[in-house]
């Protein structure tokens, strides 16, 4: 719920951002980032799926477009599957990608996860431009779920979405 209302609180500055006529460059790039992660249990084990989406919602392609991740402790996590960082040459005006990686938790306890980090030039010799992604909710690893949560969790789950 939280990070929906985030979400929303976002792309309402970004529409802002991109109908307000006091910006300057219209024309540029403009990458929007959303990081998610999402805790799966099986069996013993924890996996953190992290999912992170570009967005180019600016009116040119954006230039040597690089993500890193480091966001998440070796003492904590092992990586699973994927890379914590990836490249692309371009990402051209409207145009998304979406980057994923599986992690392990290896720690019990809360974690709070710190942006992901964008570098792209607006023109092929421009200087590196930086985009932040959202950050993330807590995630709560490798926690015992008592029965009550679960029913909560079920009655909330009814409530919001029975009358569907």
């Amino acid at each position: 719920m939280a990070a929906d209302l985030l979400l929303l609180r976002a792309f309402g500055v970004l529409l802002l951002l991109l109908f307000c006529p006091c910006t300057s460059a219209t024309d540029e790039a403009f990458l929007v980032v959303h990081k998610r992660a999402s805790i799966s249990k099986l069996k013993s084990v924890e996996h953190v799926t992290v999912s992170i989406s570009l967005h180019n919602v600016g009116f040119s392609t954006a230039y040597d477009v690089s993500l890193n991740d480091d966001t998440w402790p070796s003492e904590k996590f092992n990586l699973v599957n994927g890379n914590a960082s990836n490249s692309w040459d371009k990402l051209e005006a409207g145009k998304s990608v979406v980057h994923v990686f599986v992690l392990e938790s290896r720690e019990k306890g809360l974690f709070y996860g710190a942006p992901a980090v964008v570098r792209y030039r607006i023109t092929g010799k421009s200087a590196l431009q930086e985009a932040f992604s959202t950050p993330i909710h807590e995630l709560d690893l490798l926690a015992e779920k008592s029965s009550e949560q679960k029913f909560l969790w079920l009655k909330d789950f009814a409530v919001k979405y029975g009358p569907l």
